[in-house]
């Protein structure tokens, strides 16, 4: 079933966002703080240019334990299903990047201060560490940071359509778009990447043993079950 773009959106921008936690609220600040509060397309390119980061970060933590412990054959099997979902993700995320650069592109808008070197390079470089951090301390807890980063995105993308009416006219054929398919015009673009984005947030949940805070639609990917053992 193909989900109802409209309607998903309507949903994500009346549903409460979730309860953040203190280091997720700081991080949503200081990106506030760098790009202002206002949603630009530079903003959210930035926001695109981060999404992917977490999901490298646990490749590489699944990768060693199945290495250290490969005799297992539950936890082995667990961590190929995290390694995929994180593989598919980050292609996911690095589409985003690639579409929110063409609207740029067709709109002549330039990449502000904070996309260029070395700013979003070191950006870069302290979210890495951030999350493979967390990733080897907390795997539970990293997440649930990026079941927050998540949540907050989709809230971003659902409220970014409502201020761009004017998007419901543009049409989106470029062939970043075209890779997706059934995506005419820019507000369906940004409505699809809003709803890519709960569909991280619900896998975000699902790994962290939160399965009650999926927040499910008609046409949503199936969740996985997983016997965890974090360890």
């Amino acid at each position: 079933m193909t989900p109802d773009l409209k309607k998903e959106q309507k949903a994500s921008s009346e549903r409460p966002r979730y309860r953040y936690s203190l280091a997720a609220k700081v991080f949503f600040l200081s990106m506030d703080l760098i790009t202002g509060k206002k949603t630009t397309l530079p903003k959210v390119k930035l926001i695109e240019i981060l999404a992917g980061i977490p999901y490298r970060s646990w490749e590489t933590r699944q990768y060693a334990r199945m290495t250290r412990r490969y005799r297992e054959r539950a936890l082995v099997h667990e961590a190929r299903k995290i390694m995929i979902w994180a593989g598919e993700a980050q292609d996911n995320e690095y589409w985003h990047l690639l579409v929110v650069n063409e609207k740029m592109r067709e709109d002549g808008i330039k990449d502000p201060w904070y996309l260029f070197p070395p700013v979003p390079h070191l950006m870069v470089g302290f979210y890495a560490v951030l999350m493979r951090v967390t990733a080897l301390t907390s795997i539970r807890r990293a997440f649930l940071f990026n079941a927050e980063f998540e949540d907050h995105a989709e809230h971003v993308y659902a409220q970014f359509v409502d201020e761009h009416p004017e998007w419901e006219l543009q049409p989106a054929n470029n062939e970043q778009v075209k890779e997706r398919g059934g995506l005419t015009t820019w507000a369906n673009v940004f409505r699809r990447i809003g709803l890519d984005e709960r569909d991280h947030m619900n896998m975000s949940f699902v790994f962290c043993d939160k399965p009650e805070r999926v927040v499910e639609y008609d046409g949503m990917p199936e969740k996985p079950r997983l016997i965890h053992s974090w360890h």
